[in-house]
């Protein structure tokens, strides 16, 4: 096959452009990708030649090498793994299949400090095209383990690149950089220097359980003619998680967990778990300082990597986490699982179930004593966590306590501090037996809501509940140490401090006084609302509207809608708050008029201003503006 030229995906060539001439300090993180990409390429030839021993590839001596050549100015980073085919160089290489690919150059180009913009690199699995930093020109030659035809890609990073076939590749990967000048002033260093080479291997990928060899200073590497010579092993292949806690330092978890969760921060915690007897396996988790942009995508990949033995089994084993733990990162290595388990064998495996219980139980705990020890650590891991954390509260009952004991909330007691449902609880006013919340797009609209009046004169405390998860996990959990969790959007709402400023019979009077006016309104709504009442939520509002106490509300309808389950539509309820002027005066035209067509459209904007109160909109727009636009042109 001819050679063929290509363009880049656009957002390949922003992203190459942003690269060679834009953010990077530390241009050395180039190398760390390339070996982590190597390394990936060789733990998935060991697998797919564990699952299929017919495949024809050589596993004997799976290892990393680094050649350099300092006449020609080139490096090449070389594994002998699984290797790509001609259509998978130009769909992996030559564009970047990911939904989340603007984001990250928005981001890219946003970063305002060297370190906050390294990162970026591995988050999107374009550490490839890191080699661009540091080249002029990248040379990749690759063959796929049981093919027996390669494939060279090559580029200049300039827009387009080459693909070709070989007929001698060997099995794997190589990637060759040719290398720009060395330039100490741009932080672009001598990288065909074995000692600079050695310092970056020994930082950054030092742990890699693959060997990563480069032949010694001054030996023949192009040819391989000195045959004396032996390449060096540059890391120790060394298990951080076999290894004493006091061998290791806290640098190398970090990198550990920067290389496992393609992230340049620090993890905000490191969790160690070592678990001996009938079933003996090591953990080593974190929990990592911000969440990721795609964590609420389908495509996010979760689960820690499973290793039996310290042989790599699979990435992203998602049957040793719960869902809502989807953003822990880390490593769990087993001593009695069989090498050739998979995915669907783990869904079964006892062993398995035990280890996702234990796990779950020691990362809970984790947040507890973070909550306890450090609060702004764990303020920090709320803030970017708490949101899917608190989906387990519906989807885990078994640990739902333990959730809820971690959890913390917006509320009306504090304008910036979250509270705990405990401190809720020792909080709580005499005769209150409720817990009180209200759910919401923000606080501000939450707390303008004519549902909080009451509440707010009275001084009783609400929780402020914006995330959307929230609607479900408050109504499927009820109560938390006998106090029931009540919204006070829904259903009636009987302050007893109410009766404090009511004189004697005076609610009875006045239900009396607006019976007519109720009854008559509940006909001419009668499509929209269930029932019309007075209420004793509403101090400031001329009306609102609330949902019936074992209705969904018109959120959760949405979120039901949203994810493709029809539910019907609940009829809501119109409370009236009649010390308004509003009110009393529609009571009392209500009494004197015969002719009630305009009552009506009053009964009608009544409604519609009770639903955009809350947020929502009224059923007909149009005929709502209409009718406003009519009354305040009448009015001037």
């Amino acid at each position: 096959m001819p050679t063929e030229t290509f363009e880049f995906q656009v957002e390949a060539r922003q992203l190459l452009q942003l690269m060679i001439h834009s953010v990077y300090s530390n241009k050395d993180v180039f190398l760390r990708e390339l070996v982590s990409n190597a390394s990936d390429a060789l733990d998935k030839l060991r697998l797919e030649k564990l699952w299929d021993d017919s495949l024809d590839a050589d596993v004997s001596d799976l290892h990393i090498e680094i050649d350099v050549d300092k006449d020609a100015r080139t490096l090449t980073v070389r594994d002998n793994g699984i290797g790509m085919s001609y259509d998978e160089v130009g769909r992996l290489i030559g564009t970047i299949a990911n939904s989340g690919t603007a984001k990250f150059l928005q981001e890219l180009q946003e970063a305002k400090d060297a370190a906050g913009a390294e990162g970026l690199i591995g988050q999107f699995g374009v550490g490839f095209y890191s080699g661009f930093m540091v080249a002029d020109e990248v040379t990749l030659v690759t063959r796929r383990a049981g093919e027996t035809q390669g494939t060279r890609w090559t580029s200049r990073g300039e827009g387009t690149y080459r693909l070709e076939t070989v007929d001698d590749a060997p099995q794997g990967t190589s990637v060759t950089l040719h290398l720009k000048p060395a330039d100490p002033d741009n932080q672009l260093h001598d990288y065909t220097s074995p000692g600079k080479i050695r310092e970056i291997i020994k930082r950054y990928s030092d742990f890699i359980t693959w060997p990563i060899r480069m032949m010694p200073e001054g030996s023949a590497t192009a040819d391989k003619s000195d045959e004396a010579a032996e390449p060096a092993t540059l890391n120790s292949m060394k298990a951080l998680w076999a290894r004493p806690r006091d061998e290791v330092s806290d640098d190398e978890y970090h990198e550990l967990y920067k290389h496992i969760g393609h992230d340049w921060r620090d993890p905000l915690e490191t969790i160690r778990l070592q678990a001996e007897g009938t079933f003996e396996y090591q953990a080593l988790l974190f929990l990592p300082a911000h969440a990721p942009h795609d964590l609420f995508t389908r495509d996010f990949k979760r689960g820690v990597q499973l290793y039996v033995k310290r042989v790599f089994i699979m990435d992203d084993c998602e049957a040793l986490l719960p869902p809502y733990l989807r953003f822990v990162k880390g490593v769990v290595d087993a001593a009695d699982l069989s090498l050739n388990v998979s995915r669907e064998i783990l869904q079964q495996d006892r062993h398995i179930e035990m280890m996702r219980r234990r796990l779950t139980k020691k990362v809970l705990s984790t947040v507890k004593e973070l909550m306890t020890r450090d609060q702004q650590r764990y303020a920090t891991f709320w803030q970017e966590f708490g949101t899917v954390l608190k989906e387990g509260l519906v989807t885990d009952s078994e640990n739902r306590d333990a959730i809820l004991a971690v959890a913390s909330f917006a509320s009306t007691h504090h304008d910036m501090e979250p509270v705990t449902l405990k401190q809720y609880v020792e909080r709580m006013k005499d005769g209150q037996g409720d817990i009180y919340y209200l759910t919401g797009e923000s606080r501000q609209s939450i707390e303008n809501s004519p549902h909080m009046e009451a509440f707010r004169d009275r001084g009783i405390e609400v929780l402020l509940l914006t995330d959307p998860v929230d609607e479900v996990w408050a109504d499927a959990i009820g109560e938390y140490e006998g106090k029931k969790l009540k919204s006070v959007a829904k259903g009636q709402i009987d302050l007893a401090a109410k009766e404090e400023d009511t004189p004697d019979g005076e609610r009875e009077k006045q239900t009396e006084e607006y019976a007519g006016l109720l009854g008559w309104m509940k006909e001419q709504l009668d499509e929209d609302i269930k029932e019309v009442r007075l209420s004793s939520r509403l101090t400031v509002s001329p009306a609102c509207v609330v949902s019936d106490a074992h209705d969904l509300t018109p959120a959760l309808e949405n979120m039901y809608r949203a994810m493709g389950q029809e539910v019907p539509r609940a009829r809501r309820i119109l409370e009236l708050n009649p010390d308004h002027r509003l009110v009393k005066g529609l009571n009392q035209a209500y009494k004197e008029r015969e002719d009630r067509t305009e009552l009506v459209e009053t009964a009608e904007l009544l409604h519609g201003l009770a639903v955009l109160a809350e947020g929502g909109q009224p059923k007909e727009p149009a005929r709502f503006v209409k009718l406003m636009a009519d009354r305040l042109e009448r009015a001037l």
